[in-house]
């Protein structure tokens, strides 16, 4: 079974070298493995909860998206958009906002943190906290749940998020399912695995605590004066040094064969100067991510190629979400208004036998093909989701129509009306070729 991964990117601040190696470069890994579908989508719905200047929301969108392509995230292969152009996420976050028990939200961590600082200073409670703040896990909570992704890979500060959209899925399944269930209920992917790469200092490299190594910005000289002050210790060319105690070795590390990183322990056990170690890093980083700078830069001159692959992975995720989001109003009761007569009964062919319901395979502009059944007033019983192969998605059509509604646990495809309305279409198309 296809597992569908979502993995959210924040859209403040510029990317450094512990971010590629802690986040990026993992997850763009993870995204070529087989039996995934992978969704990247840049928060920035999220980043205007933190950030009230256009100007640089603006500028870190296209940095970090810039940063990711060059850094080899595949458009083609990844569903990759922003979550501004995806409507249909602010429309479930209200549905599920309709669902969501407020104190639940009271006990989100970043709500709380923000209360208790307040306190701790003497202010009111509430005071600076907007409804953006206190409504981010359910945000969270629609852009997971729009793609039912199965999978999500989160740091353990958002492991809470995770279990609160879990609640909050459940819940909707309950009040609105009718035994079926409308939404995945996702799991948190925490790796602890994952390299923490330290700073210049030795702590964890972060902008808050200024000892960040740069991935893009200052070019190779950016580089090469982070590296130079990475502390160490006094030891002098030709003594002896620990590499099991030195940060400049796990950054190292970071980037190094097996065969590189002993190589690198025994010669600073040989006594190799500390300048000498610091050249050796810089060339190392400088080998990976050179050639992605020279992409990150080209694509920085020509944004509107960002633009279009960004376009492109709007189309594909719409493609999954609105469908998806038709089959939940219905479920709420946001329906359509139709003559009794209309839904009592189905339109009828000149003969006065009832039509057929009617698959109709097409290939969008993303490449990739699509099917979806009709019923004979024209509405939407089911929508395929993207296919890379036609003959793949006409062996789909032809499985439904000879297997009918046995077929649809495996479909790649998600109802967009009652399941009973689509089994009893189906249905009728089984029955006419017998």
């Amino acid at each position: 079974m296809t597992q569908r991964v979502l993995t959210g990117i924040t859209t403040t601040g510029t990317p450094h070298l512990g971010n590629y190696v802690g986040a990026i470069r993992p997850a763009i890994a993870a995204s070529r493995e087989p039996g995934v579908e992978s969704f990247f989508f840049l928060a920035d719905y999220h980043a205007l909860i933190k950030c009230d200047e256009p100007a640089r929301i603006e500028r870190s969108r296209l940095e970090i998206a810039a940063t990711w392509l060059a850094a080899g995230l595949d458009p083609q292969r990844v569903t990759f958009y922003r979550q501004s152009d995806i409507p249909e996420t602010p429309e479930l976050t209200w549905l599920l906002t309709c669902v969501t028990a407020k104190g639940q939200m009271n006990r989100a961590h970043a709500y709380k943190a923000a209360t208790d600082a307040n306190e701790a200073l003497g202010e009111e409670t509430d005071a600076g906290i907007t409804m953006g703040l206190f409504s981010y896990p359910i945000l969270m909570a629609a852009d997971i749940l729009l793609f039912n992704a199965h999978r999500v890979p989160v740091g353990r500060d958002q492991v809470q998020h995770l279990e609160m959209t879990r609640d909050v899925a459940a819940r909707f399944n309950h009040l609105f399912g009718q035994g079926r269930e409308l939404f995945v209920l996702p799991q948190a992917e925490v790796d602890e695995a994952l390299a923490t790469l330290p700073g210049l200092d030795g702590r964890k490299m972060s902008k808050s605590y200024d000892n960040t190594i740069p991935l893009f910005e200052g070019g190779a000289k950016g580089l090469k004066d982070a590296v130079a002050r990475i502390v160490t210790d006094s030891r002098l060319p030709g003594e002896p040094k620990d590499p099991d105690d030195s940060h400049l070795v796990t950054i190292y590390d970071a980037f190094a064969t097996p065969a590189q990183r002993s190589a690198f322990r025994d010669a600073l056990r040989g006594g190799l100067g500390w300048g000498d170690a610091k050249q050796q890093l810089v060339d190392l980083i400088e080998a990976h991510i050179g050639p992605m700078r020279a992409k990150y830069a080209e694509l920085m001159a020509h944004p509107e190629r960002i633009e279009e692959a960004l376009m492109v992975g709007a189309r594909k995720a719409r493609a999954v979400a609105t469908p998806f989001l038709q089959t939940l109003r219905e479920a709420v009761g946001l329906r359509p208004f139709s003559a009794v007569a209309q839904t009592a009964q189905a339109a009828t062919t000149g003969t006065g036998k009832p039509a057929l319901p009617v698959f109709k395979q097409y290939r969008e502009a993303d490449g990739l093909f699509y099917f979806k059944l009709s019923a004979a007033d024209h509405s939407v019983l089911l929508q395929s989701r993207g296919i890379a192969e036609g003959r793949e998605a006409g062996a789909w059509v032809k499985r439904l129509k000879t297997e009918g509604a046995a077929a649809l646990a495996d479909a790649p495809v998600d109802l967009t009306a009652d399941r009973a309305a689509v089994e009893a279409a189906l249905a009728a198309l089984v029955a006419a070729q017998e």
